[in-house]
């Protein structure tokens, strides 16, 4: 009768093993996120109050709304490194349709604000439109297609406003990017919106299935009746759409619009989606990682600067991060190989 109980107890610790591993792409972000938190919190004690929440809140919104897009790219084993050139192209597209006459070294043809508004996203909506021709009609690697569209997106930007600094863009554009309501900045709403329609979308509708069947096991989808070039050209979009949301906001929320202005969100957008769990591998992981991972960054760079450590040493500390994140994934894609092997 004591063989069953030893069997029984035996097999509790391996199947907490099994959940572990299993889980751990999830654990692991949010055990990080909860002890960055307590580390910041007594660290400094300004760190955690309701104003500094908001404050992080503010400071990751345009890297989120970036990474919302690119959560559907990287769900389809994709990559979209294009995404903060288009962001640039964006916001100065949204400012050069803007401009007044007194902007007299940057010729242009000044629009209302809603048209102006219009072009900056058709022109987004265009680059990735590109970028989906060129992922799936001309099979071109999206790694490399994007590379291209990056440079191209620099251009766009380096034509428009030629070394200038633009500085007016349409007043619904300024409300998003700098207003607040009831104490709440609009960026920060405008990152919510996003963030409960990607999550709506990936999990409640047939597209959100088809991206993480394509993701997972792409031959699969296709035997399946799923047209995986259009899933494909369909997030390539969306990552663009979302791009240029976040390039119009950002532009209002920093005051001006200027070449290179976003350069420096690829990696955040990329880290925000692979920290917080997402599989680089595709299938696995959703908004709620993306989340996760930008509540990481978000928390990492203001805690880092309210504890005042080296400039230098934080951008060391990111990428540490980063790596144990790619550790971690390719740990977990290994383990999936193992079994199903």
């Amino acid at each position: 009768m004591t063989v069953p109980a030893q069997e029984n107890a035996e097999a509790q610790p391996s199947r907490v093993g099994a959940f572990i591993r299993n889980r751990i792409r999830n654990i692991a972000p949010f055990a990080t996120l909860i002890i960055l938190l307590a580390f910041f919190s007594i660290a400094s004690p300004s760190f955690f109050t309701v104003d500094n929440g908001v404050n992080v809140l503010t400071q990751v919104s345009v890297t989120g709304v970036m990474a919302v897009g690119l959560t559907f790219v990287i769900l389809c084993a994709e990559i979209d490194l294009s995404v903060a050139a288009i962001a640039n192209a964006t916001g100065i597209a949204v400012a050069y349709f803007t401009l007044q006459e007194s902007y007299v070294n940057i010729p242009n043809i000044p629009l209302p604000g809603f048209a102006a508004i219009g072009l900056a996203l058709l022109v987004c909506a265009i680059l990735g439109l590109v970028n989906a021709f060129g992922t799936t009609i001309i099979s071109i690697p999206s790694f490399i297609m994007t590379l291209a569209m990056m440079q191209i997106g620099a251009g766009i930007s380096a034509l428009l406003v030629r070394g200038q600094i633009a500085y007016a863009v349409p007043d619904l554009v300024t409300t998003l990017g700098s207003g607040a309501v009831g104490g709440v900045p609009w960026i920060v709403i405008v990152l919510g919106v996003f963030l409960v329609v990607g999550h709506v979308v990936l999990t409640y509708t047939r597209f959100g299935r088809y991206v993480y069947m394509v993701g997972g096991n792409r031959e699969a989808a296709e035997y399946s009746g799923v047209n995986v070039k259009v899933v494909l050209g369909a997030v390539m979009v969306i990552s663009a759409v979302c791009s240029g949301v976040a390039g119009m906001i950002g532009v209002a929320h920093f005051g001006s619009a200027q070449q290179n202005e976003f350069d420096g969100y690829l990696l955040d957008a990329i880290a925000a989606v692979v920290v917080g769990g997402t599989s680089l591998f595709g299938g696995r992981g959703g908004i709620g990682n993306t989340i996760i991972g930008l509540c990481i960054l978000g928390v990492l760079n203001n805690g880092l600067d309210h504890v005042q450590i080296d400039s230098f040493l934080k951008i060391l500390i990111r990428g540490i991060i980063l790596l144990v994140a790619l550790i971690i994934n390719v740990y977990v894609q290994n383990l999936r190989d193992r079994e199903r092997g």
